[in-house]
C-alpha cells in the first residue's frame, strides 16, 4: 500500500531528485517544453504548477520562493514577466503531460511535458490559419499526431532497432571450395 507515500523517489537519493527537478524545471521554464521520462514529467508538473501560483502573486517574498524551488535566476525572471499574464485567467492545470512511447535502448516510458498556451496564443493562431484559408492557400497538409510532430518523425520513416541503426549486418561471403585437377601418373 501506498499510505502516506508523499512523492516518487525515482530512484535517487534525496539530494540529487531535488537537483535533478529543479533543473528538469528551470529547462522547462525557459524552453516551454521538454521531453524526459514519465515519472519525472509527472513529479516535474507540481513543482511547475508551484512556480505558475508563485509567478501569479508577483511578491517579493513569491520571487524568492521561487527561486529556491528553481536555483536559476534567468528562468525565475522568466517566469515571473510571462506567466502572469499567460495564466490570468486559468485557476489551476498549467501544464500538460503527453505520452511520447519508449525510449530505444532501455524502454523507459518517454513523456513530453509542457506549458498549455494562453487565449490569446490559441485566438491568434485561428485567425492566422483563417487569413491562410481566405488567401486560397488550399496546400493540403497531412494530418500528422502530436508524437510526431514533437519527434520530428512522420507515418513514412521507418523506427529501425538499435542493431541495424549504427551497421549493417551482412552475412559473410560463402567461400566456394576450388577442385583440384588430379594428377595423373
Amino acid at each position: 500500500m501506498r499510505h502516506r507515500v508523499a512523492q516518487r523517489k525515482l530512484g535517487m537519493k534525496s539530494a540529487h531528485r531535488q537537483a535533478t527537478l529543479a533543473n528538469l524545471a528551470s529547462a522547462l521554464v525557459m524552453h516551454d517544453r521538454i521531453a524526459t521520462t514519465l515519472p519525472k514529467a509527472k513529479e516535474l508538473k507540481r513543482i511547475a504548477d508551484r512556480v505558475v501560483t508563485l509567478s501569479k502573486t508577483g511578491t517579493v517574498h513569491a520571487f524568492r520562493r521561487a527561486r529556491i524551488v528553481l536555483r536559476n535566476v534567468e528562468a525565475v525572471k522568466k517566469a515571473f514577466t510571462d506567466f502572469k499574464e499567460r495564466f490570468a485567467d486559468r485557476n489551476g492545470g498549467y501544464t500538460r503531460v503527453l505520452k511520447l512511447g519508449f525510449r530505444h535502448g532501455d524502454c523507459a516510458p518517454m513523456a513530453l511535458i509542457e506549458y498549455l498556451p494562453s487565449a490569446k496564443m490559441i485566438e491568434s493562431q485561428k485567425e492566422e490559419e483563417a487569413k491562410r484559408v481566405a488567401k486560397g492557400d488550399k496546400e493540403k497538409k497531412k494530418k500528422v499526431s502530436l508524437k510526431e510532430r514533437v519527434l520530428g518523425k512522420t507515418k513514412e520513416t521507418k523506427m529501425r532497432g538499435p542493431t541495424e541503426k549504427y551497421f549493417e549486418v551482412k552475412a559473410p561471403a560463402r567461400r566456394v571450395p576450388q577442385r583440384r585437377a588430379k594428377k595423373e601418373a
